[in-house]
């Protein structure tokens, strides 16, 4: 029999997870299965926002483990007795998941619990994580090997003896160390003690592979003074875990070419997104992966149309051959029609013979996960004009019949109705979602919005500035303002907004990159004058204050 084979005759299995050290896209496709199939999940805290997104909703969570005793409230096992909690839930035949920070390989209290379960001959498994000592350096942009190789040593200052410290500092070995912000001077002391330079090159790195992430470059005799030139020590945060690299050949001396995680356009930039959350997921992705750390504040709620029967005729309509095209200018309106197909048992196959249209590629998007593709998207402007630009006019030989379904908001323009008509075609008009303005974000949201602790803002129509002015406020003046277009900042400029970006072209996605340009010159500048790279938000007074307390 394969001992790490799944065994739920007698009892059930432990998954000893590796979360890696922080980046939720560092967890491996292993570990992303095993959350799935979880039913007791076990996790650091550290890392429990990281893994709880893979599993399942009824996942039990009946601790998350503390390396930190004294946090532990009076009554709850600490660390040292999560075994137990581990082997109980696997004696009633559970699956358990026990997540921990960067690779279980690598953790002391781990290891004992592995061999409490072999002792008793629980079933567990074992899916490797991306260690803390290494993946950090990996995004600090330090290498810890050159062309020419070298020893790499790793070493946890908690548990390092004299002998350690003299070895390694004796050797020209890269040394990675493991310690806490207030000790790394500490750790620095202790190489120099066993030999090595002060003038040795170092790195130290914070909240490493996310995007609260801070790297400064030093030596062995620097250090100290160079975290206190950067004000992040004394700091009452200073028990917060840093990795440090120190060696020649780790490539400290060239961080500023190969820096890549903390250089990007929008790192660390909190920007708002008001939209729908459907609206905002592919937009968010985006921004994350200029750095940024998207905060989604719903501005509209899509409500059914308060008189359903014209919809419902609509949809009756194009079954029985009414239209020769169905024209949707917006993903509402292709998640409107889809859910009243579903209402009547119909899907995708029910648009056999009927033309489909779809304003802009998100449009299209929703169109194609239905399984529809478009016959006609705009070829330039993604816009109701854009589309009647390439909409070809009623031709009474061709097309066996003139109508169109346009299902749309309660408040949508009138510019496609009048397009088509003029075009030749007779259009149903039909309200088939009603967009109201949503509940006011959290009172927390609402005062960094007006007291600028958001560095951008996107909006993305009128209505997104109106209705967050009308639920939140208004955005501070440090908040970097884009706009989708024209039209859009011209209702910002009436809100009293400075509009610093605008999109060339009206798309979610161009949008985005037009901030994302924004902020690489903005870094750029900084850079060149020699000045720190900082947020928009950090101008705001009292603002660097707060952020190190």
């Amino acid at each position: 029999m394969n001992p790490t084979a799944p065994n739920h005759s007698a009892s059930g299995q432990v998954t000893f997870l590796g979360a890696g050290p922080g980046d939720p896209g560092l967890l491996t496709l292993r570990a992303v299965e095993a959350l799935a199939s979880a039913d007791v999940l076990i996790a650091d805290p550290q890392v429990l926002d990281v893994v709880r997104v893979h599993a399942r909703a009824q996942v039990d969570t009946p601790l998350q483990a503390s390396a930190d005793e004294a946090s532990i409230p009076a009554g709850v096992p600490a660390l040292r007795d999560t075994a137990n909690l581990v082997m109980a839930a696997a004696r009633a035949g559970k699956r358990v998941v026990r997540a921990v920070t960067g690779d279980p390989g690598l953790d002391g209290y781990v290891a004992e619990e592995m061999l409490a379960c072999a002792s008793e001959g629980i079933v567990f498994e074992v899916v490797p994580g991306i260690a803390a000592a290494v993946g950090v350096p990996a995004y600090a942009g330090v290498p810890l090997r050159d062309a020419q190789g070298t020893d790499v040593r790793f070493i946890d200052a908690r548990s390092a003896d004299a002998r350690c410290w003299s070895e390694v500092g004796a050797s020209d070995a890269t040394a990675v160390v493991s310690t806490t912000l207030d000790s790394v001077a500490a750790a620095a002391g202790e190489l120099v003690s066993g030999g090595r330079k002060p003038d040795t090159p170092m790195t130290v790195t914070v909240a490493g592979t996310t995007t609260r992430q801070r790297t400064w470059t030093a030596t062995l005799g620097s250090v100290s003074q160079v975290l206190k030139a950067a004000k992040v020590l004394p700091s009452a945060d200073g028990g917060q875990p840093v990795i440090a690299v120190v060696g020649e050949r780790s490539a400290a001396a060239q961080r500023d070419r190969l820096s890549w995680f903390e250089s990007k356009p929008l790192f660390g930039w909190r920007v708002l997104v008001p939209r729908t959350k459907e609206q905002a997921a592919s937009l968010s992705d985006q921004l994350v992966s200029y750095g940024a750390v998207p905060h989604e504040v719903p501005t509209i709620a899509v409500e059914p149309p308060r008189t359903p029967q014209q919809m419902e005729r609509a949809v009756k309509g194009l079954v029985t051959g009414r239209y020769e095209w169905i024209a949707f200018t917006s993903v509402n309106a292709v998640k409107a029609v889809r859910e009243k197909f579903e209402e009547y048992g119909l899907d995708a196959r029910a648009f056999a013979g009927i033309k489909v249209a779809a304003v802009g590629e998100q449009t299209a998007k929703a169109l194609v996960a239905f399984g529809v593709k478009p016959d006609l998207v705009p070829s330039g402007e993604q816009s109701a004009a854009g589309l009647l630009e390439d909409w070809p006019p009623y031709d009474p030989v061709f097309d066996p019949i003139d109508r169109v379904f346009l299902p749309r908001a309660d408040i949508a323009t009138e510019t496609l109705v009048a397009g088509l008509i003029e075009l030749g075609w007779e259009v149903d008009d039909v309200t088939a979602y009603r967009t109201v303005r949503a509940s006011p974000p959290p009172a927390e949201t609402r005062e960094a919005i007006k007291g600028g602790g958001f560095d951008a803002v996107l909006f993305t129509s009128s209505s997104t500035v109106r209705n967050l002015v009308g639920i939140a406020g208004k955005p501070h003046n440090v908040t970097v303002i884009a706009c989708i277009g024209p039209a859009t900042a011209k209702t910002a400029e009436e809100h009293g907004l400075r509009v610093d970006v605008m999109s060339p072209e009206p798309s979610v996605h161009k949008l985005a990159e037009a901030l994302a340009d924004f902020g690489a010159a903005r870094r750029d500048t900084a850079l060149e004058a020699g000045d720190p790279v900082t947020r928009p938000s950090e101008r705001r007074p009292g603002s660097r204050r707060r952020a190190r307390s």
